[in-house]
């Protein structure tokens, strides 16, 4: 397949240690093509965030994607982050990644968008920080 050929899409993968959620656009990432969570693929609550639950979702969108002709796509990984989150993503970004170019799409740049504060609320635990 010529370089040219291919239509490119954004997968925005959302990993906290909840959930993960993937999510396909345009290139623009205004339109949305297709959508799936760890939730939507596995029965509880515990699993929704499992490496198992996310390779299962990003097939689910994936495929969709392919519905539409996208034939390659670029990767945005966010964690919760912000200025009390986690600023690492959860156990599922790696696999849906790969669940991603398993399936036969062509993969661009992956980059990371975890929100980072530049200097943010006060954190939690009062004057003397929080005493265990």
């Amino acid at each position: 397949m010529p370089r040219n050929d291919i239509r490119w899409g954004v997968a925005h993968i959302y990993s906290s240690y909840n959930n993960t959620i993937i999510h396909i656009t345009d290139i623009t990432g205004k339109e949305t093509i297709s959508k799936a969570s760890g939730g939507m693929v596995v029965k509880s609550d515990r699993m929704e965030s499992s490496p198992t639950a996310a390779m299962a979702a990003a097939k689910k969108a994936a495929e969709g994607a392919m519905e539409k002709r996208i034939t390659g796509i670029h990767v945005k990984i966010r964690a919760p982050g912000g200025h009390n989150g986690p600023a690492n993503p959860g156990p599922g970004a790696q696999a849906a990644v790969r669940a991603l170019s398993r399936v036969g799409l062509r993969i661009g740049i992956i980059e990371d968008v975890t929100p980072i504060p530049h200097d943010s609320c006060r954190k939690k635990g009062g004057k003397r920080g929080r005493r265990v």
